[in-house]
C-alpha cells in the first residue's frame, strides 16, 4: 500500500509519523541536519532553500519550545513565517480544523507545521491539502511527534555514533508520550539492537513489546549497562483517575538520581524532551550534570527541523 507520507518516486512528501519511513528516509534527514548544525555558528545564520517559501505553524496545542524552534528553523531557511495559535482564535469562535485549512490554503501557505491534542489531525489535514503543500507534524495527541524523536536519534547519533551497538532505556509515562512511540519506531528502523522502556505498568501502553522494546518495572534493573538514559516528562495533564502515588513517592522509585545513573555505563548519556519536572523525573544534579545532553537536544532540533522543512521543499545541504 502507498504511503501517504511518500511521493510516488519514493521522496517525502508529509512528515506525519516515523512509524513505516524507510530506513533511507531517516539516514537522510539525519544527514541533512548534520550540515544545518553549523549554520548557527555563522555570521549570517540563513540559508535560501526556502526563500520565498510561507511555512504556517498552526497550533492548536500550546508549545512555546516546539514552535519556537521551528520558528527558528524555517527563519533561518528564510522562509515567510506565520503564526496561527489556534487555541485562542478561530477554533474557540466554532471554526473547524479544515476550515482554518482552506483559509491558509486561500493566503497561498506553501507548508504546515501542525500540533494538536487529537491522534490524527496533521493526517487528516494531509488528506486535504493540494499537492503541492506539506504537512508536517509538531505533535498530536498521544500519537507521533516524528521531529523530537528525529531530533532525539540525532543527538544520540552525534554522542554515540555506533548505532548497531547500543543499548537504550525510555524510562517513565510511555502512556501518554507521543515522544516515546516516535522514538522507539526511529531507533527500531536504524537497527538499535535493544530498546527497554522502564515504566510502572500503569504507565505502559498494552502490548507494547509489540514494538519491538524489552520492559522493565525495575528501574535499577532496567538502567544496567546502558548507553542512553531518556526521561520522559510526566503527564499529569492526560492522566485520568489514579494512575500513580504521589510525584515524591514516583521520584523515589522512576526519577533519575545520580545513585541510579552509576548503574548505566559510566559515559552513558542523559535525554530529557522537555520540559522537564525537577525532582520528579529527574534530579537537578543529574539534569544539569556531565552526563546530560539536555541543552545540545534543543540545539540540534533545530537543525533537524530545517534539513525536515528542506528535504520537504526539495532543497538539500546547507
Amino acid at each position: 500500500m502507498h504511503n501517504p507520507q511518500l511521493h510516488s518516486d519514493g521522496r517525502l512528501k508529509h512528515l506525519l509519523s516515523i512509524e513505516g519511513l524507510p530506513k533511507r528516509i531517516l539516514n537522510d534527514i539525519l544527514d541533512t541536519a548534520e550540515s544545518f548544525v553549523g549554520v548557527a555558528e555563522r555570521e549570517v545564520k540563513k540559508v535560501p532553500l526556502l526563500r520565498g517559501k510561507t511555512v504556517c505553524n498552526i497550533f492548536f496545542e500550546n508549545s512555546t519550545r516546539t514552535r519556537t524552534t521551528f520558528e527558528i528553523a524555517a527563519k533561518r531557511l528564510s522562509a515567510d513565517v506565520l503564526n496561527l495559535n489556534v487555541s485562542t482564535s478561530s477554533q474557540s469562535k466554532g471554526e473547524t480544523i479544515l476550515d482554518t485549512v482552506n483559509n491558509l490554503i486561500a493566503m497561498h501557505a506553501d507548508m504546515f507545521v501542525v500540533r494538536h491534542n487529537q491522534s490524527g489531525a496533521a493526517h487528516l489535514i494531509a488528506q486535504h491539502v493540494p499537492d503541492h503543500i506539506s504537512v508536517i507534524n509538531a505533535g498530536d495527541g498521544r500519537h507521533a511527534h516524528p521531529t523530537q524523536g528525529l531530533l532525539d536519534v540525532f543527538t544520540i547519533r552525534k554522542y554515540k555514533p555506533d548505532m548497531h551497538n547500543l543499548r537504550i532505556a525510555i524510562v517513565g509515562d510511555v502512556l501518554h508520550s507521543r515522544v516515546a512511540r516516535s522514538e522507539i519506531h526511529a531507533l527500531t528502523t536504524l537497527g538499535v539492537p535493544e530498546v527497554r522502556v522502564i515504566a510502572p505498568k500503569t504507565l505502559l501502553p498494552t502490548n507494547v513489546e509489540k514494538l519491538g522494546v524489552q520492559v522493565f518495572h525495575d528501574m535499577r534493573a532496567g538502567l544496567k549497562d546502558v548507553d542512553v538514559v531518556m526521561m520522559l516528562r510526566l503527564q499529569s495533564e492526560r492522566m485520568t483517575g489514579a494512575m500513580l502515588p504521589s510525584p515524591q513517592e514516583y521520584f523515589k522509585t522512576y526519577g533519575l538520581t545520580h545513585e541510579k545513573l552509576q548503574l548505566a555505563k559510566p559515559d552513558a548519556i542523559v535525554m530529557h524532551p522537555g520540559p522537564m519536572n525537577r525532582g520528579v523525573e529527574i534530579d537537578s544534579s543529574v539534569a544539569d550534570g556531565l552526563q546530560s545532553v539536555i541543552l545540545p537536544q534543543v540545539t540540534y532540533g533545530i537543525a533537524v527541523r530545517m534539513a525536515v522543512m528542506a528535504i520537504l521543499a526539495g532543497g538539500g545541504q546547507a
